[in-house]
């Protein structure tokens, strides 16, 4: 079966695509896509994986032409970086008005 796997970096993103046999799980398209040679800071057991945009195990069974994705660590909360920016927003409104 037909299958890609995927990891991006703030300025590169690498997509591979690969062939596979049925019941082949993403631990093994992972691995034998050679993206783990490519990328060594990729830590299975730190980072999370999925299917599509959709979080998975590694031992998920992957059907035809799925696109395996490994997401890097967050390095700030989005939710947080929101509020800060806001609470600066406001900072700024009320200092403008004095």
């Amino acid at each position: 079966m037909q299958i890609e796997v995927a990891y991006a970096l703030r300025d590169k993103q690498t997509l591979l695509e690969l062939r596979m046999n049925e019941g082949a799980t993403l631990k093994q398209a992972i691995e034998v896509s050679g993206i783990l040679d490519i990328y060594p800071q990729i830590d299975l057991i730190k980072d999370k994986t999925g299917i599509f945009g959709k979080i998975a195990k590694l031992d998920t069974i992957l059907r035809e032409k799925d696109r395996v994705e490994i997401y890097r660590t967050l390095i700030a909360d989005p939710k947080v970086v929101r509020k800060e920016r806001a609470a600066q927003g406001k900072k700024m409104r009320s200092g403008k008005k004095t």
